[in-house]
């Protein structure tokens, strides 16, 4: 059995030596991969020399990428924390989870309420190695890593490790914060976001991002030509593209917004659409 002491501990280098290690688990440096690039735009070390070009290409497109990713990355910790306080969550379901980067899920619930469970997914080896290195919880509360794909809810939610993690007759704050990107529209994502959502009971809440056309076409064209040809799907959605993702569910105020105008700390942002992702948090009632 494959433990993460067995993956190597410390950030990838440039050296031949270093990529043969991480490629003996299934880790792929050779192309680009979302978590990589976006931990890259994060000032993180887990990225690979395709990562880096793959971030720098997109840069060239939207020179302020780096913010926009920090942008969304506060959009998660403002949702977590309303989520906790607000309507008194106290598990989630973290589905594209990335590489580690504190504040993560865990640390931000439990600052508001100890004893938090969480459930960390994504498919990347490389995001298995430090989540369970590095995503450790306090003694009174629970955090899981499954490596899986949200494409396939049935094959997730029967997962042992998140029964025996997750009550799923109790609310949970199910968190999609750019990913659902990844997935192109003959794939459906509506339909998988549909089956996610069925699968929790009522009070559980639904909070997401995903990049958006709508502020700056011309920019996010080149962006999404710049990933399809490093290999990498990345989808931006319109608004009511995003408003779908929802269906059924109550959207809590502001409704589907730019992230940097969703519940913001502080005054409100001189131009709220700098930042091209749109974000939104939703109740089953």
């Amino acid at each position: 059995m494959t433990t993460s002491q067995d993956f190597p501990q410390q950030g990838p280098q440039d050296d031949a030596a270093e990529l043969s290690q991480w490629e003996r688990f299934g880790v792929d440096t050779t192309t680009p991969h979302s978590a990589r690039v976006y931990d890259y735009w994060l000032g993180g070390k887990t990225n690979f020399p395709p990562d880096r070009a793959m971030g720098q290409a997109i840069e060239q497109a939207v020179p302020s990428v780096k913010e926009m990713a920090k942008a969304n990355r506060a959009f998660q910790g403002r949702a977590v924390r309303y989520l906790a306080r607000e309507h008194g969550i106290r598990q989630f379901l973290d589905l594209g989870t990335g590489i580690p980067t504190s504040p993560n899920t865990h640390e931000i619930a439990e600052a508001v309420s100890p004893g938090t469970r969480v459930v960390y997914v994504d498919n990347d080896p490389i995001v298995l190695a430090h989540a369970r290195a590095l995503m450790v919880s306090s003694p009174a509360s629970r955090t899981t890593y499954i490596h899986a794909d949200l494409r396939k809810p049935e094959e997730l939610f029967a997962d042992p490790a998140l029964t025996s993690t997750l009550d799923l007759t109790r609310p949970v704050g199910l968190l999609m914060i750019a990913v659902l990107m990844l997935i192109a529209d003959e794939d459906d994502p509506w339909g998988r976001v549909a089956a996610l959502r069925d699968a929790l009971p009522a009070g559980s809440c639904i909070a997401l991002t995903t990049p958006t056309q709508d502020f700056d076409p011309e920019a996010v064209g080149k962006v999404a030509e710049a990933a399809r040809a490093g290999g990498m799907t990345l989808v931006p959605r319109s608004y009511d593209d995003v408003v779908r993702f929802f269906d059924g569910w109550e959207l809590i105020e502001p409704g589907v917004a730019p992230v940097l105008a969703w519940r913001p700390d502080g005054e409100p942002p001189a131009d709220p659409k700098a930042a091209y992702y749109w974000g939104g948090v939703a109740i089953k009632r």
